[in-house]
């Protein structure tokens, strides 16, 4: 029986194998299938939108939230936030830090890699840090970042030590020991952001003037790469780095950026399925607001017009600068103008951002509302100011970036300033991010619309800006007072939170009583996301967006 059923096998395989000879030549096409057009098909790519081109990839000079989006994009500090806003390993793979909070020791893991195969190693970290404080390097971030905290930052930006008496130092080449100026609980996550990356020394200095202006003139240590990008392109693409030691985790091959300053032209985009992800203006927001793909995020970024007291008589003067404060309606603004679930800001530390310790109130209900729209005060103010100018008319220029929703809002500013204070000329300027960015740091503005988004989880983030030699504060205001509000915070009262947040408390009263700056709004964002787009995430501090656990739903 056995010997029967092995027959009718043998002669079925035979039977088999004719016929598949007979058809050898049908089944020839599908195995020359060109294999770049099936990895081309498997290929997993998202496609975005940004409201400009990139002022800045090098993480020493980086200021504002393209930069540093596309920064955590391709680089890794010690460690990464991850979707609960919580640290994850990173270059580090822990820490321990000493009973006086000082000394912070990091061990970092061995299989990091740059992306043209070097190691990452505590070297880099020492190197990018001291030259983000050098003074030569001539970083706004570093000294803000890191004088206070690091020791020795403060005296090294001032000219006062050389760099490499910070304390930062490598034990070896996977030890990384940090000494702290005064104990600084949120340290841990200030490592998470883009000045704290490192730096490959001899790269950078191979590169010199050219170094972080190109694709090729950057190195990475994170999920991606940067490619087809230079310091002007309008177009850019995120590639998977395939030597990042957690490569296994990022899915994406490759994640495309266009910037698209024309709200209907991305619209149009995304309607299309050009593009996954789109801002809506306020134009807009009403007709998609019902759309299954609409969503509202809300932002920590707090909008201001910001007073240059060296460039305006007019703007140094105290009663002038506190009348345009009060002189044009926030609560339109928002509802009217920006549509996006914006909110009114009447200080400068956002609403629902960090609570005041004990009682776990929001920091913006206990500070309260500062500074209103206030038309009776903004006239008796005004008439105060040109009296004490002698003069009955002012002329002042408003700088501002030139996309469209900036358009919108600050021709309704100027509009409500001019027709609400009498005498006042408001002439606007418009150009593009990267140029505004310019004339903050030089100084050479008259009234600014700008905007602050935090870079840790403390009030200290916001604080800091205004204080005398803050290399973003730009705008000739000094009080020692202030200062000292703020400094006692990150020294004196460093292990005291109580007390730390009755300064915050003073110092925003202080700062808006000498009106520094008019705040405007919070921001929210209206936006279209596809339901394509899976794991990405909004950071409430730090880098805006976080693309390393991305994924396309198919």
């Amino acid at each position: 029986m056995k010997a029967k059923k092995w027959l009718l096998l043998l002669t079925f395989g035979l039977l088999l194998s004719f016929l598949a000879a007979c058809s050898d030549d049908e089944t020839k096409e599908p195995a020359t299938t060109d294999p770049k057009e099936e990895e081309q098909v498997k290929e997993k790519v998202l496609s975005f939108t940004n409201p400009e081109a990139i002022p800045s990839m090098d993480p020493s000079k980086a200021t504002d939230e393209s930069s540093f989006v596309y920064l955590a994009a391709t680089m890794e500090g010690l460690y990464r936030l991850d979707e609960k806003t919580q640290t994850s390993p990173g270059m580090a793979i822990d820490h321990e830090v000493s009973t006086d909070g000082l000394t912070w020791t990091f061990n970092l893991r061995e299989d990091a890699k740059w992306s043209n195969g070097d190691p990452v190693t505590a070297h880099d970290f020492v190197y990018a840090w001291q030259r983000a404080v050098d003074p030569a390097t001539g970083s706004e971030y570093g000294p803000y970042m890191m004088n206070g905290v690091i020791k020795n930052a403060e005296a090294i930006s001032k000219g006062e030590l050389t760099p490499d008496q910070l304390g930062a130092k490598a034990d070896g080449d996977y030890k990384l020991v940090v000494e702290l100026q005064n104990p600084t609980p949120y340290f841990e996550t200030l490592t998470t952001f883009g000045t704290f990356f490192p730096l490959n020394k001899k790269f950078v200095e191979e590169k010199g003037a050219d170094f972080a202006l190109s694709s090729e003139n950057l190195l990475a240590n994170g999920p991606y790469t940067i490619a087809n990008w230079n310091s002007t392109s309008d177009k850019w693409d995120l590639v998977k780095n395939e030597k990042y030691w957690d490569a296994k985790t990022v899915k994406m091959d490759k994640l495309s950026f266009n910037v698209v300053k024309d709200p209907q032209t991305a619209l149009s985009l995304y309607e299309e399925g050009t593009v996954h992800r789109i801002d809506l203006t306020s134009d807009l927001v009403d007709q998609y607001s019902s759309n299954e793909d609409y969503a509202v995020s809300a932002d920590t970024f707090v909008y201001f017009l910001k007073f240059n007291q060296t460039t305006s008589d007019a703007l140094a003067n105290k009663n002038i600068r506190a009348a345009i404060s009060r002189a044009f309606n926030k609560d339109a603004l928002v509802d009217e103008i920006l549509n996006n679930g914006s909110i009114a800001a009447n200080g400068l530390i956002p609403r629902d951002f960090t609570p005041i310790p004990e009682s776990g109130e929001d920091f913006r209900k206990v500070s309260g509302d500062l500074v209103t729209y206030d038309l009776e005060a903004a006239k008796e103010l005004w008439a105060k100011g040109l009296a004490e100018l002698g003069t009955d008319s002012v002329e002042i220029e408003f700088l501002a970036d030139d996309d469209q929703t900036t358009k919108v809002l600050i021709e309704y500013v100027a509009n409500q300033l001019s027709t609400n204070l009498e005498g006042l000329k408001v002439n606007i300027k418009q150009i593009p991010k990267k140029q505004r960015l310019e004339l903050d740091k030089s100084m050479k503005y008259e009234l600014q619309l700008t905007r602050w988004g935090p870079d840790f989880l403390d009030p200290y983030t916001y604080m800091l800006l205004f204080t005398t030699d803050s290399g973003n504060n730009m705008t000739g205001y000094s009080s020692p007072v202030y200062d000292k509000l703020v400094f006692d915070t990150a020294s004196t009262l460093a292990t005291d939170n109580v007390a730390r947040y009755k300064n915050f408390l003073e110092a925003e009263k202080v700062l808006f009583e000498d009106a520094v700056i008019a705040p405007v709004y919070q921001a929210s964002r209206a936006q279209l996301i596809s339901p394509k787009v899976q794991g990405v995430f909004m950071n409430p501090f730090g880098a805006t967006y976080e693309y390393k656990w991305a994924d396309i739903a198919e």
